[in-house]
């Protein structure tokens, strides 16, 4: 082990979530709270009342710091050992079929504009249209409704 080449001293001026980084840097795998802490405790001398005193501590430590992730079933590992690969030519041929498909709509609209015979005047634009089925009743005539 690593901590091996260092001195109580140094260990002990380390914090949880740094010996936390090096112990899971050093095994390569994802491992649970418990047993990182554990290691923990067996490199700094920490009794059994102190592992129980403190492990609910040193979960939330791995939770609220950013270098690790928690996995399925308890596990934890190193957020660099799982960064989201994206792959840019992938999102940039998204990106250029979505811009085709706009181009491709706004030619159509273009198209359809260019059949529009504006010299003709439209048939339900006349103001006789709007009137022929127009009925007024005056008092006489009233309905009862």
């Amino acid at each position: 082990m690593k901590f091996k080449n260092k001195t109580i001293e140094e260990l002990e001026t380390m914090s949880f979530d740094d010996l936390a980084y090096e112990i899971l840097k050093e095994k390569g795998k994802k491992m649970k709270t418990a047993d990182i802490f554990k290691i923990i405790c067996e490199i700094l001398n920490l009794s059994e009342s102190e592992f129980e005193a403190q492990i609910a501590d040193f979960f939330t430590l791995l939770a609220t710091e950013k270098r690790f992730i928690q996995l399925e079933k308890g596990f934890w590992d190193l957020r660099e050992n799982h960064t989201a690969k994206i792959e840019l030519e992938e999102v940039e041929d998204e990106e250029d079929e979505i811009l085709d498909d706009a181009e491709d709509e706004q030619s159509e609209d273009e198209e359809d504009e260019l059949y529009l015979d504006e010299t003709k005047e439209a048939d339900d634009d006349t103001p006789e249209d709007d009137l022929k089925d127009l009925v007024v009743l005056d008092e006489e005539n009233e309905i009862d409704l």
